[in-house]
Protein backbone atom coordinates (compact mmCIF):
# COMPACT_ATOMS: atom_id res chain seq x y z
CA UNK A 1 0.00 0.00 0.00
CA UNK A 2 1.26 3.22 -0.60
CA UNK A 3 1.38 6.31 1.66
CA UNK A 4 1.63 9.75 0.62
CA UNK A 5 3.20 12.54 2.95
CA UNK A 6 1.28 16.06 3.78
CA UNK A 7 3.34 18.76 4.23
CA UNK A 8 1.60 22.14 6.35
CA UNK A 9 1.73 24.67 4.09
CA UNK A 10 2.22 27.37 7.54
CA UNK A 11 5.56 25.34 8.24
CA UNK A 12 6.94 25.89 4.61
CA UNK A 13 6.24 29.69 4.94
CA UNK A 14 7.77 29.86 8.24
CA UNK A 15 11.01 28.47 7.00
CA UNK A 16 11.10 30.69 4.13
CA UNK A 17 12.45 33.53 6.26
CA UNK A 18 13.01 37.27 5.12
CA UNK A 19 12.90 38.01 1.64
CA UNK A 20 14.95 40.78 0.07
CA UNK A 21 12.36 43.88 0.34
CA UNK A 22 11.99 43.13 3.74
CA UNK A 23 15.59 43.21 4.61
CA UNK A 24 16.02 46.70 2.57
CA UNK A 25 12.94 48.46 4.26
CA UNK A 26 14.25 47.20 7.63
CA UNK A 27 17.52 48.78 7.15
CA UNK A 28 15.84 51.49 5.82
CA UNK A 29 14.60 52.50 8.91
CA UNK A 30 17.62 51.40 11.40
CA UNK A 31 19.37 54.43 8.58
CA UNK A 32 16.61 56.84 9.60
CA UNK A 33 16.98 56.39 12.90
CA UNK A 34 20.34 56.17 13.07
CA UNK A 35 20.95 59.35 11.32
CA UNK A 36 18.60 61.30 13.21
CA UNK A 37 19.99 60.12 16.12
CA UNK A 38 23.71 61.36 15.20
CA UNK A 39 21.54 64.44 13.93
CA UNK A 40 20.42 64.95 17.42
CA UNK A 41 24.09 64.78 18.99
CA UNK A 42 25.69 66.80 16.13
CA UNK A 43 22.90 69.51 16.93
CA UNK A 44 23.88 68.98 20.95
CA UNK A 45 27.41 69.09 20.35
CA UNK A 46 27.07 72.58 18.51
CA UNK A 47 24.75 73.70 20.82
CA UNK A 48 27.03 73.01 23.60
CA UNK A 49 29.77 74.90 21.71
CA UNK A 50 27.63 77.90 21.35
CA UNK A 51 26.83 77.92 25.11
CA UNK A 52 30.51 78.10 26.52
CA UNK A 53 30.77 80.37 23.63
CA UNK A 54 28.62 82.77 25.60
CA UNK A 55 29.89 82.23 28.58
CA UNK A 56 33.54 82.94 28.21
CA UNK A 57 32.51 85.74 26.59
CA UNK A 58 30.29 86.65 29.96
CA UNK A 59 33.50 85.91 31.88
CA UNK A 60 35.54 87.95 29.87
CA UNK A 61 33.26 91.05 29.75
CA UNK A 62 31.90 90.50 33.93
CA UNK A 63 36.33 90.22 34.55
CA UNK A 64 36.42 93.58 32.89
CA UNK A 65 34.01 95.17 34.31
CA UNK A 66 34.93 94.30 38.19
CA UNK A 67 38.76 95.64 37.10
CA UNK A 68 37.35 98.14 35.44
CA UNK A 69 35.42 99.67 38.25
CA UNK A 70 38.26 98.89 40.93
CA UNK A 71 40.46 100.95 38.38
CA UNK A 72 38.45 104.02 38.05
CA UNK A 73 37.50 104.21 41.81
CA UNK A 74 41.21 104.63 42.46
CA UNK A 75 41.60 107.45 39.70
CA UNK A 76 43.44 110.59 40.64
CA UNK A 77 44.56 109.18 44.35
CA UNK A 78 46.78 110.77 45.61
CA UNK A 79 45.74 114.06 44.18
CA UNK A 80 47.75 117.43 44.01
CA UNK A 81 44.75 118.86 46.08
CA UNK A 82 45.13 115.82 48.64
CA UNK A 83 48.69 116.32 49.66
CA UNK A 84 50.61 119.22 51.24
CA UNK A 85 53.26 120.11 48.32
CA UNK A 86 55.03 122.58 50.73
CA UNK A 87 56.15 119.84 52.68
CA UNK A 88 59.69 119.30 53.99
CA UNK A 89 59.18 115.90 54.25
CA UNK A 90 58.88 114.35 50.88
CA UNK A 91 62.63 113.40 49.24
CA UNK A 92 63.49 113.89 47.06
CA UNK A 93 61.45 117.40 46.95
CA UNK A 94 58.08 117.75 44.99
CA UNK A 95 58.74 119.62 41.57
CA UNK A 96 58.01 123.71 41.45
CA UNK A 97 56.60 125.14 38.89
CA UNK A 98 57.79 125.85 36.43
CA UNK A 99 58.09 122.34 36.65
CA UNK A 100 54.71 120.32 36.25
CA UNK A 101 53.32 118.65 39.48
CA UNK A 102 51.49 115.86 36.99
CA UNK A 103 54.91 114.31 35.87
CA UNK A 104 56.33 113.43 39.14
CA UNK A 105 55.55 109.82 40.20
CA UNK A 106 54.37 109.90 43.53
CA UNK A 107 51.50 112.22 42.38
CA UNK A 108 48.19 110.86 40.32
CA UNK A 109 47.03 113.09 37.42
CA UNK A 110 43.75 111.68 37.29
CA UNK A 111 42.30 111.28 33.65
CA UNK A 112 44.76 112.26 31.27
CA UNK A 113 43.34 111.20 27.72
CA UNK A 114 39.56 110.18 26.34
CA UNK A 115 38.60 108.78 23.53
CA UNK A 116 35.19 106.40 22.67
CA UNK A 117 37.37 103.15 22.10
CA UNK A 118 39.73 104.36 24.99
CA UNK A 119 40.67 105.76 28.14
CA UNK A 120 44.15 106.71 30.29
CA UNK A 121 44.48 107.63 33.84
CA UNK A 122 46.84 107.61 36.69
CA UNK A 123 45.71 106.22 40.47
CA UNK A 124 46.92 104.36 43.04
CA UNK A 125 44.74 101.60 42.31
CA UNK A 126 46.45 98.96 44.75
CA UNK A 127 46.06 101.48 47.69
CA UNK A 128 49.75 100.80 48.31
CA UNK A 129 51.24 104.01 48.18
CA UNK A 130 52.79 103.30 44.45
CA UNK A 131 50.66 105.66 41.35
CA UNK A 132 50.11 103.27 38.39
CA UNK A 133 49.73 104.12 34.82
CA UNK A 134 46.22 102.41 33.22
CA UNK A 135 45.15 102.53 29.63
CA UNK A 136 42.27 100.63 28.74
CA UNK A 137 42.50 100.57 24.68
CA UNK A 138 40.51 98.65 21.74
CA UNK A 139 43.89 97.27 19.93
CA UNK A 140 46.59 99.31 22.11
CA UNK A 141 49.34 96.85 21.24
CA UNK A 142 48.32 96.78 17.54
CA UNK A 143 48.67 93.48 17.21
CA UNK A 144 44.30 92.53 18.19
CA UNK A 145 42.41 94.56 15.94
CA UNK A 146 38.99 93.66 18.05
CA UNK A 147 40.65 93.32 21.45
CA UNK A 148 39.78 95.42 24.41
CA UNK A 149 43.52 95.44 26.08
CA UNK A 150 44.54 96.95 29.37
CA UNK A 151 47.94 98.33 30.24
CA UNK A 152 49.00 98.96 34.03
CA UNK A 153 52.56 100.10 34.93
CA UNK A 154 54.02 101.77 37.69
CA UNK A 155 54.18 105.61 36.95
CA UNK A 156 57.32 107.50 35.76
CA UNK A 157 58.27 110.89 36.63
CA UNK A 158 57.75 111.92 33.27
CA UNK A 159 54.55 113.60 30.92
CA UNK A 160 51.74 111.52 32.01
CA UNK A 161 50.32 111.75 27.81
CA UNK A 162 53.91 110.95 26.33
CA UNK A 163 56.32 109.43 28.97
CA UNK A 164 54.49 106.12 30.04
CA UNK A 165 55.67 103.02 28.19
CA UNK A 166 52.78 100.54 27.77
CA UNK A 167 52.49 96.88 29.03
CA UNK A 168 49.52 95.46 27.34
CA UNK A 169 47.09 92.53 28.53
CA UNK A 170 44.01 91.46 26.49
CA UNK A 171 40.95 91.69 28.75
CA UNK A 172 37.75 90.98 25.97
CA UNK A 173 38.44 89.71 22.57
CA UNK A 174 35.72 90.19 19.87
CA UNK A 175 34.45 93.51 20.42
CA UNK A 176 32.54 95.16 17.61
CA UNK A 177 31.16 98.47 19.02
CA UNK A 178 32.59 101.89 17.98
CA UNK A 179 31.64 103.53 21.53
CA UNK A 180 33.09 102.33 24.44
CA UNK A 181 32.83 104.60 26.83
CA UNK A 182 30.84 107.76 26.91
CA UNK A 183 31.59 110.25 29.14
CA UNK A 184 29.50 113.09 31.04
CA UNK A 185 30.04 116.10 33.47
CA UNK A 186 28.79 117.15 36.25
CA UNK A 187 25.91 118.61 34.80
CA UNK A 188 24.83 115.57 32.53
CA UNK A 189 26.37 117.18 29.41
CA UNK A 190 28.65 114.95 27.23
CA UNK A 191 32.12 115.30 27.12
CA UNK A 192 33.51 114.12 23.56
CA UNK A 193 36.66 112.95 22.50
CA UNK A 194 39.42 112.57 21.37
CA UNK A 195 40.96 114.74 24.45
CA UNK A 196 44.03 115.13 26.96
CA UNK A 197 45.68 116.83 29.13
CA UNK A 198 48.65 117.93 26.86
CA UNK A 199 46.80 121.45 25.92
CA UNK A 200 45.61 123.81 28.41
CA UNK A 201 42.25 123.19 26.55
CA UNK A 202 42.16 119.37 26.82
CA UNK A 203 42.73 119.50 30.69
CA UNK A 204 40.35 122.03 31.52
CA UNK A 205 37.58 119.92 29.66
CA UNK A 206 38.65 116.30 30.95
CA UNK A 207 38.95 118.38 34.52
CA UNK A 208 34.91 118.24 33.84
CA UNK A 209 34.12 114.71 33.52
CA UNK A 210 32.33 113.06 36.48
CA UNK A 211 30.46 110.05 35.14
CA UNK A 212 32.26 107.47 32.60
CA UNK A 213 29.90 104.54 30.96
CA UNK A 214 30.82 101.73 29.60
CA UNK A 215 28.94 99.87 26.66
CA UNK A 216 30.31 96.46 25.01
CA UNK A 217 29.32 94.53 22.43
CA UNK A 218 31.00 91.14 22.30
CA UNK A 219 30.29 89.30 18.82
CA UNK A 220 32.04 86.53 16.39
CA UNK A 221 30.61 86.90 13.08
CA UNK A 222 32.36 82.97 12.82
CA UNK A 223 30.12 81.29 15.60
CA UNK A 224 26.58 81.10 14.48
CA UNK A 225 23.75 80.68 17.03
CA UNK A 226 22.16 77.01 15.85
CA UNK A 227 18.92 78.52 16.86
CA UNK A 228 18.67 81.91 15.71
CA UNK A 229 21.19 81.18 12.79
CA UNK A 230 22.63 84.86 13.72
CA UNK A 231 25.91 85.52 15.19
CA UNK A 232 26.38 85.25 18.89
CA UNK A 233 26.20 88.37 20.75
CA UNK A 234 26.61 89.55 24.11
CA UNK A 235 26.39 92.77 25.66
CA UNK A 236 27.43 94.89 28.76
CA UNK A 237 26.34 97.98 30.30
CA UNK A 238 27.80 99.90 33.10
CA UNK A 239 28.44 103.37 35.13
CA UNK A 240 30.81 104.65 37.16
CA UNK A 241 31.85 108.44 39.09
CA UNK A 242 34.95 109.55 39.67
CA UNK A 243 35.31 110.93 43.34
CA UNK A 244 38.59 111.42 44.17
CA UNK A 245 38.97 114.34 42.15
CA UNK A 246 35.62 115.70 42.37
CA UNK A 247 36.40 115.66 46.13
CA UNK A 248 39.97 116.92 46.30
CA UNK A 249 38.65 120.53 47.62
CA UNK A 250 35.06 121.56 48.49
CA UNK A 251 33.24 124.04 45.90
CA UNK A 252 36.06 123.46 43.09
CA UNK A 253 35.41 121.96 39.50
CA UNK A 254 36.29 118.74 39.31
CA UNK A 255 39.87 117.94 38.62
CA UNK A 256 43.18 116.68 40.25
CA UNK A 257 45.39 119.93 40.28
Amino acid sequence: MTRRRFTSRSAVTRSRGFSLIEVLVVVGILGLILGSIFSMIGSVQQRARTEQVKVDYMQEARDFVDQFFRDINQVGYPNGRMIDTTSTQWVPPLPVPPTPLVNDNRVAAGLVKIDAQEIWFKGDVYGSGTVQSIRYTVNGSTACLQCLERSQVNKVSASPVTGQPPNWGTEVNDVQNPVIFTYFDTNGAQVFGPLDISTAAGAQKIATIKTVQINLRITNPAVIDPKTKQPIEMTFEGEVSINNCSLAAQSQPMSCF
